[in-house]
């Protein structure tokens, strides 16, 4: 993803070792890892509640994101 978004996230040790632990198994980054995962949250949460309108995104202000990009 050339033209992604830089995010900072905290996790706990636990969390972070079980993250590079996975990224490894599945021969990924963990920050690929991390994209992987949280699609597939993405994909769970669209099955199960509805697809999220394109609409209701273009309202959510990501500039705080976006400015230093």
């Amino acid at each position: 993803m050339k033209n992604g978004v830089h995010i900072d996230i905290k996790l706990s040790e636990d969390l972070l070792r079980k993250l590079l632990y996975i990224s490894e198994a599945e021969n990924r980054t963990p920050t690929a890892q991390f994209a992987f995962m949280l699609r597939n949250n993405i994909a769970y949460f669209e099955k199960t509640k509805g697809r999220i309108p394109q609409s209701e995104l273009a309202k959510i202000d990501i500039s705080d994101y976006t400015e230093n990009e």
